[in-house]
């Protein structure tokens, strides 16, 4: 399938399928190409199949919705949502019609485009999506929550409520019937009736082992073994009959967790799917074998992971969305020859053949058909030669009933190659006028079962029980009709697409069926049990004059007619077409003679020439004309009307058939084309095999019944001595359990005793704690007051020592005032000097002037001198009365202070004293009550110690005090006396330099 482009739409966005090499498997991956106004990258989120296989649903994060054909390699965008869908999933019944889950916790039907419903009523995101094979129902899950809907009328119908602590992992339908399973998170799996929603049965939760968390399961096709998987790597296999687990399949160690499973089907186990597709956490996805465990094949990788996958219902492709969101489709037939491989063949022909050496024959024993042998039936095919002509007749013939025409319907066919689906059924009555015998037909189903197809599920095993019913009807009508249809072995394949074609209708099912039998079925059963030889070497002449080359080479290969032609007649092609393309060619063999069905025999096989003139082995023609390979149907039609037009009349079909006679009105034609002979001893051999069967059964039931009594009686015996053996040794373990009693009474009562001494220990233990801990805590609060006492004395001498240097700032004040005032005095001084200096100056001056003048005598002089000396004299007595002035002002300051600070300190002495007195007045207290708990000679003691500590701290904190405040007073009177002397020193050398600045 090599293709590019799949198409284009306006908005710009393309979609790509890119092939990949067929040895992978892979079909196609779908991605996207971003457009120049699309730069948005498509990420898949969901997909799912219908029921033919051939087509399935996409969606994408966008909320696009896609319908993609893989049979005619097209899609096609059906709707838009707007918002990304979390489930989807197509309605059984009507085929174009789908569900989408949505992230608003919606659920929307569609039909070709159109919204049919909108239904609302979940809390969560919906996981997944159940529909009923009926096409009525659907189940919608959620993580709290299942709800049933009709979807007839697109009402809600039931409602599932769990607990908050118990989660819904799925809820869905068993496949063909009406049995509803619910799987928790807790591991528990319920079975519930759809109608009534009465709970069945429960599985059993698996105690052994770790715990699976299951999360993910899948259902074969029939609807007897249930797959669950979760976080392990362990799958469970449930029988859904008995309700066990069958059996546990260990993954590999790389898997840890398993996020997905589903069986693969096969067209030939009849639904018991025996593949199982697991998807673990490392993106891969692993095919495994249920019943031998072995893996057949695997998809993905780490490096190309898958996220989810989906698995056609006729097990042909399986479509993956990878991690990154890309679709890719896988072919399963390319990935393993494993899958629908057909059984061996029934029909084995035993031949015979020389030996090498020539001494004898050996018997050779071949599965399948062997060579064309030669005719050995005395009977001769009638030639028949077709008419050149149209005759009046003829055109009698070509008149259908209901105002149909033969000729005009298949002009119609030559133009538009098939009837149209809507008329088909209605022509195809037509053209085989069918007679409706409804009488006759009750005649024949009111005989019942016929006992060659009571076991018919055994052999032919159905997933539909309603197809297996009337496949069962119409083949016990046959059998009753004609002896030889209850001992043919392929007439279930030639009437299984009849009887689903026409499900609904059995009486048109049965005469159609009839209707092939009796006239293109011709000479069928001549060589009966044998395949047709005769007919089929009428397909082979045909082959041998239009494909000479073809022939050859099945005849190089030992392929006979049997392989390469039988196949396709016993089962009417439809194993190897498609519904569309079977339909199709039936609306070409109706319209045409019976022998049309031999040239399509001869056209499918040299339509597929190519194919075919590869293959060397058996096994490869076995199962290319078994299964559905490439073909065009068209021109295989146009081939068969070929070969019916250009065939010589001598080697033609037609020639040994007759021509078409529909079935007679009232009752059925008799049918005894066929060896009665063989048909009546095969009959009665099966009758008395059946009543072999029936004696045996009934011989063996009774030995059973025999066995199973003795076995009764031999279990009563056994049980009652086994009962005796239990009650003696009941009795014997009762006395040791009476002895093992005693003892432990007398051990716990040792115990008990030892308690209680441990318990006295512990209290007298508790008792001596508790007083030490008092003593402890009294010396604390001790050890604490005598604390808060030396702060509280400490903080006094700092208060002292405060007030001390706020005296001695003060001092130095004071002092600074007065070297202010003697410096202002020493100016005034110095002023005072300047100015007598120059008052004596002009004196001296007046007295040299009047020196030569004045008489005066050493007289006057001594006078002057003597008044000198006075003035002298009183300065410095003056001086000094004021130094004596100033030095009793200080004096009587200091001597002022200090009394204040005697003061000061008497009332501290005294504050300290009454503090003592009262601190020793609560430690008489405290030892008062100490000598009443530990006696005399304790409380002496501690008298004594405190009354020396008391003593100690008294005198050493009075004494300290005392010591300091005397050493500061001492400093302080050195500092006066020298600040006196300094001061008396500057004034007496102020007198002595005053008066030598005198000049004489």
């Amino acid at each position: 399938m090599q293709v590019t482009d799949i198409g284009s739409r306006e908005d710009g966005k393309i979609w790509h399928r890119k092939s990949v090499s067929s040895k992978y498997g892979v079909l196609a991956t779908v991605v996207r190409n971003a457009s120049a106004r699309q730069t948005k990258t498509v990420r898949f989120l969901h997909v799912a199949f219908d029921t033919t296989g051939e087509s399935f649903l996409a969606g994408d994060h966008h909320g696009n919705i896609y319908v993609f054909d893989i049979s005619r390699n097209r899609f096609k965008l059906v709707q838009k949502t707007g918002q990304a869908c979390t489930a989807l999933a197509f309605n059984l019944r009507r085929t174009t019609e789908f569900l989408v889950a949505l992230a608003d916790y919606s659920i929307k039907c569609f039909d070709k485009g159109q919204t049919l419903s909108w239904m609302r009523g979940h809390e969560g995101a919906i996981s997944s999506l159940s529909i009923h094979s009926s096409g009525s129902y659907a189940i919608s899950t959620s993580s709290d929550t299942a709800q049933l809907w009709n979807l007839d009328t697109f009402q809600r119908k039931r409602k599932l409520n769990v607990r908050q602590s118990v989660g819904i992992q799925k809820v869905f339908f068993l496949p063909h019937s009406n049995t509803i399973l619910s799987c928790f998170s807790d591991d528990s799996i319920f079975a519930w009736e759809s109608d009534t929603l009465f709970c069945k049965y429960q599985l059993p939760v698996p105690q052994d082992g770790p715990r699976i968390h299951y999360r993910t399961f899948a259902v074969t096709q029939d609807g007897k073994t249930l797959a669950a998987a979760g976080r392990s790597n362990l799958v469970h296999l449930w029988c859904l009959d008995s309700r066990q687990l069958l059996r546990v399949i260990h993954m590999p160690p790389e898997v840890k967790s398993v996020r997905f499973v589903d069986f693969l089907p096969d067209s030939f186990d009849g639904g018991s799917n025996q593949i199982l597709g697991v998807l673990s956490q490392d993106g891969i996805m692993r095919f495994i074998n249920i019943q031998s465990c072995k893996q057949i094949f695997e998809i993905g990788s780490h490096e190309d992971a898958i996220t989810l996958a989906a698995i056609c219902p006729k097990g042909h492709h399986i479509v993956a969305v990878m991690d990154s969101g890309a679709l890719r489709i896988y072919d399963v037939r390319s990935l393993t020859p494993e899958i629908s491989k057909p059984p061996q063949p029934l029909l084995k022909r035993v031949t015979k053949g020389k030996s090498s050496e020539g001494s004898g024959l050996k018997m050779k024993v071949h599965t399948g058909a062997g060579q064309r042998p030669v005719k050995t039936s005395g009977r001769r095919i009638q030639s028949k030669v077709l008419p050149s002509a149209v005759s009046t007749l003829a055109d009698k013939e070509n008149d259908l009933p209901n105002g149909l025409n033969k000729k005009r319907l298949q002009a119609l066919l030559r133009a538009f190659g098939e009837y149209p689906a809507k008329y088909r059924m209605f022509i195809w009555r037509s053209l085989l006028h069918l007679p409706e015998n409804h009488a006759a037909f009750s005649s024949l189903t009111d005989k019942g079962l016929h006992s060659a197809y009571m076991c018919l599920q055994e052999r032919y095993p159905i997933k539909s029980h309603k197809l297996q019913r009337g496949l069962q009807r119409v083949l016990s009508a046959l059998a009753h009709w004609a002896a030889v249809f209850g001992e043919t072995d392929y007439l279930p394949l030639l009437a299984f697409p009849f009887v689903k074609l026409f499900e609904n209708n059995p009486l048109t099912c049965f005469e159609v069926v009839a209707t092939i039998i009796v006239n293109w079925c011709q000479h069928w059963f001549e060589y009966f049990p044998n395949p047709p030889l005769n007919v089929l070497s009428l397909a082979e002449n045909v082959l041998a004059h239009h494909d000479k080359e073809l022939l050859q080479h099945f005849v190089a290969c030992g392929v006979t007619s049997q392989l390469y032609a039988w196949p396709l007649l016993e089962t009417l092609f439809s194993e190897v077409l498609m519904r569309e393309e079977w339909l199709k060619l039936f609306d070409n063999v109706f319209s045409n003679h019976p022998s049309f069905l031999l040239m399509a025999v001869v056209a499918y096989v040299t339509c597929c020439r190519a194919p075919l003139l590869l293959c060397t082995e058996r096994k490869d023609f076995e199962y290319f004309f078994h299964h559905r390979n490439s073909l065009d149907i068209s021109a295989m039609l146009k081939e068969a009307y070929r070969l019916m037009d250009s065939t010589p009349a001598d080697i033609h079909p037609s020639s040994a058939l007759s021509d078409f006679e529909p079935l007679t009105q009232g009752q059925y034609p008799i049918f005894n084309k066929y060896p009665t002979f063989i048909v009546e001893y095969q009959s009665q051999e099966r009758e008395r095999i059946r009543q072999q069967e029936v004696e045996y059964l009934r011989e063996r039931q009774e030995v059973q019944e025999l066995h199973a009594e003795a076995v009764r009686q031999q279990a009563e015996f056994e049980a009652w001595y086994k009962q005796q053996e239990l009650l003696l040794q009941g009795e014997e373990q009762r006395r040791r359990i009476l002895q093992e009693e005693e003892s432990k009474l007398t051990q716990q009562r040792a115990r008990l005793a030892a308690m209680k001494r441990e318990l006295k220990v512990k209290e007298l233990n508790l008792i001596d704690s508790s007083r030490r801990r008092f003593l402890k805590h009294q010396q604390d609060q001790r050890r604490i007051q005598l604390k808060r006492l030396d702060d509280e004395i400490q903080r006094k001498m700092v208060l002292r020592d405060q007030e001390t240097a706020a005296a001695v700032q003060d001092i130095e004040v004071r002092q600074m005032e007065l070297d202010a005032q003697r410096q202002l005095f020493e100016q005034q001084l110095a002023k005072e000097q300047e100015r007598v200096s120059q008052t004596v100056r002009v004196e001296v001056d007046t007295r040299r002037r009047r020196a030569e003048i004045e008489d005066s005598t050493f007289q006057n002089f001594i006078q002057t001198n003597a008044d000198l000396k006075l003035f002298k004299m009183l300065e410095e007595s003056l001086a000094e009365v004021g130094q004596m002035e100033v030095d009793a002002d200080w004096q009587a300051e200091v001597i002022k202070r200090l009394e204040k600070a005697k003061e000061r300190q008497e009332k501290q002495r005294e504050r300290l004293v009454n503090l003592s007195k009262q601190t020793h007045a609560k430690e008489e207290e405290v030892v008062q009550l100490m000598l009443e708990a530990e006696g005399k000679q304790v409380r002496i003691h501690m008298l004594k110690a405190l009354s020396h500590y008391e003593t100690l701290y008294v005198h050493f904190s009075l004494d300290r005090g005392r010591g300091e405040l005397d050493s500061k007073e001492r400093e302080l009177m050195q500092e006066i006396r020298e600040l006196r002397t300094k001061l008396a020193a500057r004034a007496r050398a102020a007198d002595f330099i005053s008066p030598s600045t005198m000049n004489w």
